[in-house]
């Protein structure tokens, strides 16, 4: 009993200390992150908005009417993945030139993406995704994916949360590789 305890006072140790950097990282972004953030967050918001109806619009529509739940993880998928774009925009102009993207960065950015298309699936009609439709049908659309949507929704924004993180740490907390000597 003791070691399980051991290892989740750890755990909970290293997950304040990725909020604490990662929060730092926020608090030193320039205006220019901030408006790349927020231009970020409503271009999500539209290209997921519009086409799963969550903003009516004449183009598409929707045989299932939207449930409750999609709009909170529309807005908090729109925000974390316009805080996520702004990562990737540098604060200030350096001399020195672009290191070679990180692993981290790298997987940060395929969970963001991942993150981003699990919502569209889980804020989506049901029936009106011909993905889903060709695989399983109308009845199956609503028999067996309707119900495995808010999963969906949850696992999308876990996604995009963590990949804000790693990307927030790494700003603030980025080691440098041992075999660069400069010098």
């Amino acid at each position: 009993m003791p070691v399980r305890s051991t290892s989740l006072r750890r755990l909970m140790s290293s997950a304040r200390s990725t909020g604490t950097l990662a929060v730092a990282a926020l608090r030193m972004w320039s205006a220019r992150q901030v408006l790349a953030a927020v231009a970020a967050t409503v271009v999500v918001a539209v290209t997921i908005g519009v086409p799963t109806v969550l903003i009516p619009n004449p183009v598409f529509g929707r045989e299932i009417p939207v449930e409750p739940w999609s709009y909170p993880v529309w807005v908090l998928t729109s925000v974390l993945a316009g805080l996520l774009v702004a990562t990737y925009v540098r604060p200030r102009r350096t001399a020195e030139p672009d290191e070679a993207p990180r692993a981290d960065g790298e997987r940060a950015s395929r969970a963001g993406m991942a993150g981003g298309l699990l919502t569209w699936f889980a804020v989506g009609c049901p029936v009106c995704n011909k993905i889903v439709l060709l695989a399983l049908g109308y009845t199956g659309a609503l028999t067996w994916f309707a119900p495995v949507q808010p999963v969906l929704a949850a696992a999308g924004l876990g996604l995009t949360a963590v990949a804000l993180v790693v990307r927030l740490r790494g700003q603030v907390a980025c080691p440098l590789p041992a075999a660069v000597a400069r010098g």
